[in-house]
């Protein structure tokens, strides 16, 4: 679900005060992100949000939500809107973050 060595990395590479920040913009962009699927207009509209919630869940690690947005991504873009589970990329969200959190708070990632 998480990409620890990922995490890892991109602590080590920016620094643990920088990490935290990065983690607190990343968690504000990505529910920002998840209440304008459910609005988006069109196919590119929807395409381009799951496009964005892709490459922000790989920088930071979150592979399964990555993963679920690539799906929604390729199924929009071949213009099957209606068969991107929304529901299902919230609540991979919503596990990936308490796995996620429950690992920064065990130390997976230090």
């Amino acid at each position: 679900m998480i990409d620890w060595i990922r995490v890892r990395e991109l602590r080590e590479e920016i620094g643990a005060d920088a990490f935290e920040e990065v983690l607190d913009l990343f968690l504000e962009e990505v529910e920002t992100a998840l209440a304008v699927l459910s609005t988006a207009t069109t196919e590119d509209d929807l395409e381009a949000q799951l496009h964005f919630l892709k490459g922000s869940a790989l920088n930071l690690g979150f592979k399964a939500l990555a993963n679920l947005c690539a799906d929604g991504e390729a199924k929009s873009r071949a213009g099957a809107r209606d068969s991107v589970d929304i529901p299902r990329i919230v609540s991979g969200y919503e596990a990936s973050k308490a796995a996620f959190l429950a690992g920064i708070a065990e130390g997976i990632a230090a």
